[in-house]
């Protein structure tokens, strides 16, 4: 209410999204426009000489016009108003606290899932909500950049494991990329800093990203680190065969459907037909290639979790989970021992899947606060 105004009937807008709806068209020179409508508001800036591809906001926070800031409101209200609004407390939160449904391992890589509610993507608003009891602490620990450290420790890629030795990794990865790079222009880079380019060649690599900058950036990473890009590469090449692949702890990635086999495993009739079926191969590299990193990322998280409950302290107990960070409710005079005992449970998950010799660093952000969302 405080963000919204007061409840509204099923269908109309609350008073906040009203008035800045208002904002909006009067910023439009009083013409309507619908800030629900994507195509309504790429027509209203194509009347303004500005041409944007969608409404997004990563891309109109770059645009000045007075529009901008209402509309970038609006939609963040909105989605509050549609993922976290009354209906949703109606349905996910009784007797005060949220109740929604986990499902354990319910993606085909090992992670987490849930069915309604949102239980995975808490927005930081609602954050303010899950809040300690008098007298206790939530331990919030939060796994800085697992996903590439995993790959790090999967390839054995000794100059990226070096690069994984800071916190930041993007930050250090930057340095080794492009450290000694003459400059000069390259035309799918953007004005992103080094850290954001470092980030974009690594998921790149992580995910199969080959459009724009991508592509640049990603050549320059195989240079740098050929182990682990080649790791992710040669599970790429499997999925595109048809074969699977698998994590580190054995989950293995679903075999590709009959229909993909006919379509990838025949010779087509035409160049249409090849083209189909090239890219319908290429989609389920991207898909192998991803997996044996996030399915490896579940399973060291899945140890983690194992592990961790063994050495809290009674009476502190774990109560939320999320791909990467655990929350743990302690009453404050365990805190610290709770933050140790998350950084002991994450250096022996890293023991157990990857050795004693592996050279990895596995990071943590680690805050013992009053609410969830005083922890970022």
């Amino acid at each position: 209410a405080d963000q919204l105004g007061p409840r509204v009937p099923a269908g109309h807008r609350p008073k906040r999204l009203v008035e800045l709806a208002a904002k909006i068209s009067d910023a439009f020179g009083g013409r309507p426009v619908n800030p629900d409508a994507p195509a309504s508001v790429v027509r209203a800036l194509g009347r303004e000489g500005i041409e944007v591809s969608s409404a997004r906001k990563y891309l109109l926070r770059d645009i000045d016009h007075p529009a901008v800031p209402p509309l970038l409101e609006y939609k963040e209200l909105a989605r509050l108003h549609s993922a976290n609004g009354w209906t949703w407390l109606d349905e996910w939160v009784r007797d005060g606290r949220f109740r929604p449904h986990y499902v354990v391992g319910g993606v085909v890589s090992g992670r987490w899932a849930s069915r309604g509610g949102g239980a995975l993507q808490i927005p930081k608003v609602l954050r303010t909500c899950v809040r300690a009891d008098p007298g206790w602490k939530l331990v919030v620990a939060d796994a800085a950049q697992l996903e590439p450290r995993v790959l790090t420790a999967l390839s054995g890629d000794r100059k990226l494991a070096d690069v994984a030795a800071a916190t930041d990794l993007y930050a250090s990865l930057a340095e080794a990329m492009f450290s000694g790079v003459r400059r000069v222009p390259v035309p799918a880079w953007d004005d992103r800093d080094d850290r954001d380019r470092a980030k974009i060649a690594m998921l790149s690599a992580m995910y199969g990203g080959t459009s724009g900058e991508a592509g640049p950036l990603l050549a320059l990473l195989r240079t740098r680190f050929p182990d682990a890009v080649s790791y992710v590469e040669r599970a790429a090449q499997a999925g595109e065969r048809g074969e699977r692949v698998r994590s580190r702890l054995g989950r293995t990635s679903p075999a590709p459907s009959e229909a993909w086999r006919a379509l990838t495993g025949g010779v087509a009739a035409d160049e249409a037909g090849e083209l189909k079926a090239r890219q319908a191969s290429r989609n389920w590299g991207r898909f192998t290639r991803n997996f044996v990193v996030q399915a490896s990322a579940a399973d060291m998280t899945a140890v983690l979790l194992a592990t961790l409950r063994g050495r809290l302290p009674a009476p502190a107990h774990l109560v939320f989970f999320q791909h990467d960070e655990v929350l743990v409710h302690t009453p404050a005079e365990f805190a610290d021992e709770v933050s140790q005992s998350i950084v002991d449970s994450m250096a022996e998950a890293a023991r157990l899947l990857f050795g004693a010799a592996c050279p990895v660093r596995f990071p943590l952000h680690i805050a013992a606060v009053d609410t969830y969302a005083d922890a970022k």
